[in-house]
């Protein structure tokens, strides 16, 4: 088979993340989930009268709309992935929906701490046994929901080897668990304040419970929203890769003066590296060095022959 000489010099802008098609078809499915249980819930706290119950159902509301966008973005970044327009592939695309969706994840929580306060000066009669039943359904819809969009173990491990920064996390998906996971919670606090008013008589633990669910809430927003923009700018997400590709280049006289190290996708990393040396070497022999690191997927070297200047470099 023939091959032209110049393919031998091109490579793909395809920086997916390695189940983004699973991701899809599992963030479906949980939208599906998440819509059905909305409208039992919000139909629910108008008719039984709960705070809590409510504020769970419309949550579940926003959070059909984040997972759509989650949806979107898989559907968007799959299908543009060979598109020319995109200089570095749509693997950010995910990063940006979930950015967006920590952003909606933040006012479900301002708008859920505002009624809740409200309710402190607004007592309603509540009819708990009815609540009751449909905030444990919500609940175990959550759960559910929150298993299908779970990262897989290994990928579960491989974010941990680096911190809490999730270099290399599914973002949009993250941003999808954490709206499920802030649904479950929402509900677990509803289930509570519900059978404190119920046994009890302490009505006030349903607004009581809105508000902490709340400020929880609004931390995981806050989390992801930090994690995502700092995609989104091209913060150097892993400095211990940087550390290595230094070590690997870094061979006798040789030095790296510039290194430009960012995320393009779930897994995969651009590096441009700029090194002086004195009797340089071809570009290709610096990117053999770099072979086998762990998610460096696009590499570009330039090389300076300086000679003299390596020894005395700093």
């Amino acid at each position: 088979m023939h091959v032209h000489p110049l393919e031998r010099w091109s490579h793909g802008h395809v920086f997916l993340g390695a189940s983004h098609r699973r991701n899809e078809r599992r963030t479906r499915l949980v939208i599906a989930l998440t819509l059905a249980m909305m409208v039992g819930e919000v139909a629910g706290g108008l008719w039984f009268g709960s705070m809590a119950l409510l504020a769970d159902g419309w949550h579940m509301a926003t959070h059909a709309g984040a997972l759509a966008i989650t949806a979107a973005a898989y559907a968007f970044a799959r299908r543009h992935a060979q598109n020319d327009r995109y200089s570095f592939g749509t693997g950010k695309v995910g990063d940006l929906a979930g950015f967006t969706s920590a952003l909606l994840l933040a006012v479900v929580a301002l708008w859920i701490g505002i009624e809740s306060a409200a309710r402190f000066f607004s007592a309603h009669a509540i009819r708990f046994d009815e609540a009751l039943l449909v905030a444990v359904l919500g609940l175990v819809v959550n759960l559910v929901s929150a298993f299908l969009l779970g990262p897989e173990e290994h990928e579960h491990d491989h974010e941990h080897e680096h911190g809490h920064a999730h270099p290399h996390a599914d973002h949009n998906l993250r941003s999808a668990h954490l709206h499920v996971l802030a649904d479950a919670l929402t509900s677990v606090f509803a289930i509570a304040a519900l059978l404190a008013g119920k046994l009890f008589g302490l009505n006030w633990m349903d607004p009581l419970c809105g508000l902490v669910g709340a400020l929880v809430i609004l931390r995981w927003s806050v989390v992801l929203l930090r994690d995502t923009g700092a995609v989104l700018l091209d913060v150097s997400p892993d400095p211990e890769l940087a550390q290595r590709v230094r070590a690997r280049l870094e061979v006798g006289d040789e030095r790296v003066t510039d290194l430009h190290l960012w995320r393009v996708g779930p897994g995969h990393y651009a590096a441009i590296v700029a090194l002086v040396s004195d009797e340089a070497l071809a570009p290709e022999a610096y990117k053999a060095r770099l072979e086998g690191l762990a998610g460096l997927a696009h590499v570009t070297v330039e090389v300076n022959p300086c000679p003299g200047v390596a020894r005395t470099a700093p």
